[in-house]
């Protein structure tokens, strides 16, 4: 909201800014932070991106522009940091910013990775026309989740100290012919304030940098991150980045990666500029956007008064460590016209629904474009996983068309690209969709009406192109090779065959779709006389990932996920809003349904159901999951932590014996289907207890299932609380 000022107060606040003008005093500082789409290694887009992000920073009148966390060979290189050619070719392009007239009369705070004395840090580097002021390294790193930056950087151990630092070759032969600067966490004290550093995971830490370099007079603390989406996570971090400067007064700007930089993770943008705590400018969380410059008039007079009143940080100033400084008294922040001050304005959180429509979706097209395919197939089922998945691409093609209309010349060129039509401008998102999307209902005799008109009604509100197939008769042809090979023929357990040749007939039908999958994907396209072929789409959500309730190499193999660590209760929740807000009515009815799999004959007294199946409802899969990897529970931290929550005093009222055999089912289905981890597709991180094998959750995958230890453990735990009286915990709240 903006604020509005009486027109005396109005008289009173231009004279006060005039008279400051008059003596030289301004207070007010335009400084300017971004959101960059960079991808890895793509030197050359990185620093398109990043001149861009410069001009629009001067644009808004800025003296300072800050960019995020290794932005100029791209946050997710991996082990490509190890190779010198990515240190070798990010100086190149700082020298390529240096040369040109990117770095006069503003203050760059730029992030790349830097050797000294054979050490490889992750710096911020601080540049001001065409001279590098300061290099200055990460304190702490990222090392849990998804964040393995131990293994490619080591921190700064040298405390508040900075050392000599030799600039290679390409930065010395410039027209500065500067050898050397400063290396190390300093502060940068300029003619009219004094601009300090950190770095996305100092913010996290609990005695982060910024509560010295406050201390210590730093009015102006940077936060150049890498930080990447996680649903319902973003209050979090944005408290951090509000409450850094709430106590101790302050302008706290966060710059930020948006989009795919080429992994798992979508880095989720929202670049802010904070004083004293309160909003002055945020940039999207989501956006196909790739260069988003916010910029905000500071007045640091109010910085300054509201520590020069807090008396009691002004006894602890002089008490906290000494931390050096880089002097560039001949420039200033603040500008010599007169400007008024950036109002506040509130902080904006998207619904977690919303969450899960755009973060996937801009994935799903960042990942397209970059891509070089035509499009995407899915194997549309007309149930929750392959629905949520159609919903998704569907809202993908939403976001292309708004973009489009809003004159986004990166998203035309790139859609353009795609559809290899140099004069398409989409302004329908169902057309756009007919060029871009193919589904199939691949049924057999297994399958469903319900489920078949799902599927065709969905695929024509998103507007994809939908086939309906019957692969009954591949079926029988693989059963009728394995009748001539061996004379045995398998049946359904409905028709009393034992459970292996249950499973073996399902898993016949799960895998044959992904064998049509990946055909259709590749001749859909020339089929319907457009160019190239189209990425296949998994359709496992992260709760059958842990249980294992997939089959191997069946449609939970494919090229990427939207939904891989997304939990069936948040696709139902978003079906239904993507039925209202996103004009896919069938979602509800799809939401509505009973999950089934669809695998085994339907009788008069048997219906197949997912949760049956399982043996456990998915409420109860994510709670394991959440105990399993968020609070790292094994079988015995667990069984305490659930008799609670399920047990005798709770108001599900289960027996403690009952809570002990859930416990030991879910670790047995766990330990026995760990193995369908390390094949699991790429997916979208959206959950922190996703048990993806290859980045967030390394565990091993052969175990002894029994868990003999551990559940004789729970036996034993269980005989003692038999005979202990229990009643239920007090919640803390009113009768």
């Amino acid at each position: 909201p903006l604020l509005h000022f009486s027109p005396i107060c109005e008289e009173r606040k231009c004279s006060h800014f005039l008279d400051q003008a008059k003596r030289g005093t301004m207070t007010i500082v335009t400084v300017a932070t971004c959101n960059l789409n960079q991808w890895a290694l793509d030197f050359t887009g990185n620093l398109r991106r990043i001149r861009e992000s410069i001009a629009q920073a001067k644009a808004k009148g800025a003296r300072l522009r800050l960019g995020p966390e290794l932005e100029i060979p791209g946050y997710g290189c991996e082990d490509h940091f190890l190779e010198d050619d990515t240190t070798d070719h990010s100086w190149e392009v700082m020298a390529e910013l240096l040369k040109g007239d990117e770095t006069v009369d503003l203050l760059c705070d730029f992030g790349m990775p830097v050797m000294h004395r054979g050490v490889r840090y992750n710096c911020r580097v601080l540049c001001l026309n065409k001279e590098i002021l300061l290099v200055r390294p990460k304190l702490y790193m990222a090392n849990d989740g998804n964040y393995r930056e131990t293994r490619w950087f080591t921190s700064w151990h040298y405390g508040w100290t900075v050392q000599d630092f030799v600039l290679p070759t390409v930065i010395s032969s410039l027209e500065k012919k500067q050898t050397t600067c400063k290396i190390g966490p300093a502060m940068l004290r300029l003619a009219d304030t004094i601009v300090a550093a950190e770095t996305c995971e100092e913010l996290f830490t609990p005695n982060s940098p910024h509560i010295t370099l406050a201390l210590r007079g730093a009015e102006i603390i940077t936060n150049g991150s890498g930080s990447h989406h996680n649903l319902r996570k973003l209050d979090v971090r944005m408290q951090l980045i509000t409450a850094a400067m709430a106590k101790s007064g302050g302008c706290y700007m966060y710059a930020n990666q948006i989009g795919c930089d080429g992994g798992r993770l979508y880095f989720d943008g929202c670049a802010l500029i904070c004083s004293n705590g309160k909003v002055l400018a945020q940039a999207a969380q989501f956006s196909l956007t790739e260069v988003e410059v916010v910029s905000a008039a500071v007045d640091l007079a109010l910085v300054r008064s509201k520590r020069g009143a807090f008396m009691s940080r002004c006894e602890q100033v002089a008490e906290v460590a000494a931390v050096p400084e880089v002097v560039k008294l001949d420039f200033a922040l603040s500008a010599s016209q007169m400007t008024f001050p950036t109002p506040v304005r509130e902080l904006r959180v998207h619904h977690p629904m919303e969450e899960l429509a755009l973060g996937p979706a801009c994935w799903l097209w960042d990942y397209l474009r970059r891509s070089g395919q035509a499009g995407y197939f899915v194997a549309l089922s007309g149930g929750a996983d392959s629905s949520s998945v159609a919903a998704i691409v569907g809202s993908m093609c939403q976001q292309v068309v708004k973009a489009v209309k809003e004159g986004n010349a990166t998203v035309i060129a790139d859609v353009r690209k795609v559809t290899k039509d140099e004069k398409y401008s989409p302004t329908d998102p169902q057309e756009l969709a007919s060029r871009l999307f193919y589904t199939c209902y691949m049924g057999t005799d297994n399958s469903s009406e319900a489920t078949q008109s799902r599927a065709k009604r969905l695929a024509e509100q998103v507007g994809g192109n939908h086939y309906n197939a019957n692969i009954q008769s591949v079926v029988e042809a693989l059963v009728a090779f394995f009748v001539a090979l061996t004379g045995k023929r398998p049946a359904f357990k409905t028709a009393g065959g034992e459970p292996r040749e249950n499973l073996a007939l399902q898993n016949i039908q799960a895998r044959l779709r992904m064998v049509i999958s990946y055909l259709l994907a590749q001749l859909l396209p020339w089929a319907n006389g457009r160019h190239g072929g189209c990425l296949v789409l998994g359709t496992a959500n992260v709760d059958e990932a842990l249980r294992g309730y997939y089959t191997k190499y069946d449609c939970s193999a494919a090229d990427l996920n939207p939904i891989g660590s997304v939990s069936k209760t948040d696709l139902k929740t978003f079906m239904d809003w993507s039925g209202r807000n996103l004009g896919y009515t069938v979602l509800k009815e799809v939401a509505e349904a009973a999950p089934t799999a669809e695998l085994e004959p339907i009788t008069g007294t048997y219906t197949q159901t997912d949760e049956d199946d399982m043996g456990m409802t998915y409420a109860e899969l994510s709670e394991y999951g959440k105990l399993r990897k968020q609070q790292r529970c094994g079988p015995l931290s667990m069984f305490k932590a659930l008799i609670p929550m399920w047990g005798p005093t709770s108001d599900r009222g289960l027996d403690v014996t009952k809570v002990a055999e859930k416990v030991r089912w879910f670790f047995r289905c766990y330990a026995i289907n760990r193995h369908k981890m390390t094949t699991l597709t790429p997916s979208y991180h959206a959950e922190d207890y996703s048990p993806e094998d290859n980045r967030h959750d390394l565990r091993q995958f052969l175990y002894e299932v029994s868990w003999d230890w551990q559940f004789k453990s729970i036996d034993k735990l269980k005989t003692e609380l038999a005979s202990m009286p229990m009643r239920r915990a007090d919640t803390g709240g009113h009768a």
